[in-house]
């Protein structure tokens, strides 16, 4: 790797640029997010609005798990189902709510 530094006309263009993206409030701002996020963002998980096909297929796993369970009484089935209703619960009537407000 070369420590050569630039030529003078193209370390003035990487300056120009360089202040150009440092004036960008609207970049600076989306990195400070990206950065500080670590945990999930409550108000993220309540404006969660899912797709009619998400709830349809969280809910069949969930039935298809309920039913494997009941018929094996194998832990882990019991364990899937229990990690898959909450979220097919969550996701339904979060599509309810949705489609009662917008109606």
């Amino acid at each position: 790797m070369s420590t050569n530094r630039l030529p003078d006309h193209e370390q003035r263009i990487l300056d120009e640029i360089e202040r150009a993206l440092n004036r960008d409030r609207r970049l600076a701002r989306r990195l400070s997010a990206t950065r500080r996020r670590r945990r999930p963002d409550p108000a993220r998980v309540a404006a969660y609005a899912p797709r009619t096909w998400t709830v349809v297929m969280l809910l069949a796993v969930a039935v298809a798990l309920l039913a494997a369970g009941a018929a094996t009484g194998e832990p882990g089935v019991i364990w899937a189902f229990a990690a898959v209703w909450p979220m097919a619960l969550f996701a339904a009537l979060r599509l309810w709510c949705g489609r009662s407000r917008s109606a």
